[in-house]
């Protein structure tokens, strides 16, 4: 299908074989039995399946997420090195940017290292899960990051709403309650906020806090569009419409559904632009990279 708009995805896992191979056991059971993907993840898929994926689905470029995913050593988690995206984006710079993920539990050494991936690899923001860490948004451990992140000028993702089981030896709290960000956007002004996975089953309350906050913004993967509530489809089809970006989280989404489904929304062509792609440049400065 041609679409009349390319679209940016905000939030994408690289899930090459390699990078499948590695990951936890937990890994290939949530994508195929909870999101109920093909069995095809398991295995993962080349940069260039992706890229062709993208390609069908009219999305133009993609933010890889070097994620980092509870703290090394506990049951269930697991780092991806930075190196990898930022070898894919160096192989194509037209297609990818890089996202720094974060732990909180590393301190300075993970903000060194949050540093060096920005200017030394070129990423352009970071990445966090809360909730893989059962430390909120608003807790101390992340503020160091959240200084580090004004100081470079890049935005952060971080994970909003209800969290899943994913390891089923370690189920987690649901920390990422979207009004854990009003703090964090008050002491920092200057941060671009997004929050990310829509904040289901507390998207008003992240509607709230982009509402009251200028530095606070949505990313909308991970849950399908025509599963959105439909506050939240209003909110970026009218006074929402320059705070919101799209997103799959690929491989808990595929390019093709996520886009397909945004199309059956009915967005004005407008709103619908902004969602797509021009939030997303604006607010992640790419038209000055």
């Amino acid at each position: 299908m041609a679409y009349d708009i390319l679209a940016i995805d905000t939030v994408v896992n690289p899930m090459t074989p390699e990078v499948a191979a590695s990951r936890p056991s937990w890994s290939g059971d949530f994508h195929t039995g909870t999101f109920k993907q093909e069995e095809r993840v398991r295995r993962g898929y080349s940069w260039e399946e992706t890229l062709a994926m993208m390609d069908e689905a009219g999305i133009e470029k993609a933010f890889l997420v070097a994620a980092k995913i509870g703290q090394i050593g506990l049951v269930g988690s697991w780092h991806m090195p930075y190196q990898v995206v930022a070898d894919a984006v160096q192989r194509w710079p037209h297609r990818f940017y890089g996202m720094a993920g974060l732990d909180p539990t590393e301190g300075m050494t993970g903000v060194r290292a949050l540093e060096k991936a920005v200017r030394e690899y070129g990423f352009i923001g970071a990445h966090g899960y809360p909730h893989w860490f059962e430390l909120a948004p608003d807790h101390a451990k992340w503020y160091p990051f959240y200084a580090k992140c004004v100081e470079l000028d890049i935005p952060i993702q971080l994970q909003v709403g209800q969290s899943l089981v994913y390891e089923p030896r370690r189920p987690l709290r649901s920390v990422g309650r979207p009004i854990t960000l009003d703090a964090v956007a008050c002491d920092f002004p200057e941060l671009k906020l997004v929050g990310i996975h829509v904040g289901i089953p507390w998207t008003d309350e992240m509607i709230a806090m982009c509402w009251k906050h200028k530095n606070v913004f949505i990313g909308a993967d991970a849950h399908a569009p025509k599963h959105w509530p439909a506050s939240f489809v209003r909110y970026i089809n009218s006074y929402g419409q320059d705070k919101v970006m799209f997103g799959t989280d690929f491989p808990v989404l595929g390019f093709g559904r996520m886009r397909a489904e945004v199309e059956n929304l009915g967005l004005r062509d407008v709103p619908k632009r902004k969602f797509l792609r021009d939030n997303c440049i604006r607010i992640y400065g790419l038209d000055k990279k």
